[in-house]
């Protein structure tokens, strides 16, 4: 009771999985570096619990990053880092798995280390300790960690987990070190054992070469992925948390991957191909989840919601179950020129929340450089539908500091922001209307690996601060709200994403500094990662503001997502002469994704 929030600590939610710890072979914490409400909220979380506690021989618990008071406590009484489960030290645990989402939880990754009892250098762990694997997003570029964790898996869980613990089972079993187990698992697809490889760099401080220096690391590294959705087995409970988190709702995986190719987002690339579940399936899933949670709300995530092919089918169908049971559905991640407006008014018939598009860019010179695929008058119409529908509230995302970008681009955000406000108000009587409300929210781009602009540099925190006093001159209409990313914090975000090894020197500093809870804007501070690249011997504007040469060897050359680099590049050809490359159900582009031969998408060999 001296902490703000003890049900992040205690355990014990509904469906909570509970197994005797004596009876398992396998001790897996599942580790998310941020703090209980937001993990809970991750479906891939959820996903990954279920999937590891099916075995008989594992069991996986729960660990989460505590909060500063909680922090306080433990290292002041010494209490080690527990797992929610059991409340057993996870430094125990036969495997402390992180899950890296963000690239601003890397602090976090080092603190809970630490916390736990664990040395944060790899190399400076023994046999004893806990095998340190971690997964997500962030670990396509793995290498900004690479000194502290022991084996990177990526891709996709459920593909390939099984087999490294059922070697690991057998290795446990047959004795032998830690060192030895990871080399038996390096024939997997998706497992990177960094301690494996040498890293060489030219005298400019670019990446000369990474080199295995063992006899069966691979040059390459390829994602591991699952081919058929269909046949993954879905838990049919879902932990319900005792306290209020970021979402409490049923979640529902329309499908992975993306057919449209916008080159800012890195998620789109590393997970395509797009493949499905079926409509029957997501169904007989909700009716499932529902009746085991009570939660009051499904939500159908993928990246491009109107894009999945059994949408009208399925929306239909929930909005007939859900209904009755006064159960809301959520459709985030709709596009604008898809606006299904008999739906949404199906599904907000009792209260109309705001809705939320993303346009991304004010010009459409710009949407084309970025392959939006939007034209202007398609998001006019689509808001103008939305606005016929009687909604009133209007969220619009849009980014700044994109490569080609000029201040005519971002005087344009502005005047299609009020192009939006005038739209609402056609045909009515200024007066008598009931108010519009825009919201609009502007981040700072930032280039990710394994997109057409991994190469580009990023824009200084000075050229970002005076794009965003462009836009705010420039909107007249009070009905209009504005308001930024930190551009700080997207400065440091944006040096990790692109890092190379020595990276991870800075992000133990940045630590040694204070630095935790980074991806919250009012925990962040820029001044200790500031100090800590300078006390390491590097600058962020090597990593993040730097054009980088299409010749030289980037810091996730050896990771394999599908996605060739002569894709890449020519979509990069694309974006600076503003050329708009189809989707993929318009036509295929030869991404080189096709090669997966998968299931329940455009791409089926």
């Amino acid at each position: 009771m001296q902490v703000e929030k003890p049900g992040r600590y205690i355990g014990n939610e509904v469906n909570m999985i509970v197994k005797n710890p004596q009876s398992v072979e396998i001790r897996f914490a599942f580790a998310f570096p941020d703090v209980y409400e937001v993990g809970m909220s991750h479906l891939g979380s959820s996903l990954l619990y279920s999937f590891l506690n099916a075995r008989e021989d594992t069991y996986c618990e729960r660990v989460f990053a505590p909060w500063f008071d909680m922090e306080t406590h433990m290292r002041r009484e010494n209490l080690p880092l527990w797992a929610l489960e059991t409340g057993d030290s996870v430094k125990d645990f036969d495997f402390i798995g992180f899950t890296l989402q963000y690239e601003m939880c890397c602090s976090n990754v080092v603190n809970m280390l630490d916390l736990a009892g664990l040395q944060v250098l790899a190399s400076e762990r023994g046999d004893d300790a806990p095998i340190i694997i971690a997964g997500g997003p962030c670990a396509y570029n793995p290498e900004p960690l690479a000194d502290i964790i022991d084996v990177f898996y990526i891709g996709e869980g459920e593909a390939n987990l099984h087999e490294i613990l059922n070697r690991y089972r057998e290795h446990k079993r047959n004795g032998g070190g830690k060192r030895e187990f990871l080399a038996s698992i390096l024939d997997i697809e998706g497992v990177y054992v960094p301690s494996f490889y040498d890293v060489s760099y030219n005298q400019d401080g670019t990446l000369a070469a990474l080199t295995p220096n063992v006899a069966n690391a691979p040059a390459a590294i390829s994602k591991a992925i699952v081919r058929d959705l269909e046949e993954l087995e879905y838990p049919i409970t879902q932990l319900v948390p005792l306290i209020e988190t970021v979402h409490n709702r049923v979640v529902l995986e329309l499908f992975r991957g993306c057919i449209r190719g916008c080159r800012f987002c890195q998620a789109g690339f590393v997970t395509r191909p797009v493949r499905e579940n079926s409509p029957a399936k997501l169904m007989k899933q909700a009716e499932e989840l529902m009746g085991a949670t009570g939660h009051e709300e499904i939500s159908l995530v993928s990246l491009s919601t109107s894009d999945y092919t059994g949408f009208d089918e399925l929306s239909n169908g929930l909005v007939e179950m859900c209904t009755p049971k006064n159960v809301n559905l959520s459709l985030p991640s709709l596009r604008v020129d898809a606006f299904p407006l008999e739906l949404m008014q199906k599904v907000q018939a009792v209260r109309k929340s705001s809705l939320t598009f993303a346009p991304e860019a004010g010009s459409q010179r710009m949407r084309d450089i970025i392959n939006k695929g939007l034209t202007e008058e398609q998001i006019l119409t689509g808001i103008k539908t939305a606005f016929s529908g009687g909604w009133q509230r209007i969220k619009l995302y849009f980014m700044i500091g994109l490569p080609g970008e000029t201040d005519e681009d971002i005087l344009g955000i502005a005047k299609l922001c009020e192009k939006v406000v005038e739209a609402y108000y056609e045909g009515k009587d200024g007066k008598k209307a009931r108010p519009v409300s825009v919201a609009v929210s502007v981040s700072g781009f930032v280039p990710k690996p394994f997109t057409p602009f991994q190469w580009e540099g990023q824009n200084s925190r000075e050229e970002i601060a005076r794009k965003q006093s462009l836009i705010r001159g420039a909107i007249r209409k009070r009905q209009i709200s504005l308001s930024y990313h930190d551009s700080l914090l997207s400065s440091v975000e944006g040096a990790v994403a692109r890092g190379d090894r020595r990276v991870g020197a800075a992000i133990i500093r940045a630590w040694q500094l204070g630095a935790r809870f980074d991806g919250w804007s009012d925990k962040f501070k820029f001044e200790i990662w500031r100090q800590a690249f300078e006390d390491v011997g590097l600058t962020m504007e090597f990593y993040n503001e730097r054009v980088r040469g299409t010749d030289e060897v980037l810091p996730w050359a050896h990771i394999d997502t599908g996605v060739s680099q002569k894709y890449l590049l020519r979509e990069r050809e694309n974006a600076l002469n503003a050329v708009v490359t189809p989707n993929c159900r318009e036509g295929c582009s030869g991404c080189g994704a096709q090669t997966f031969s998968v299931n329940g998408g455009v791409c089926n060999g």
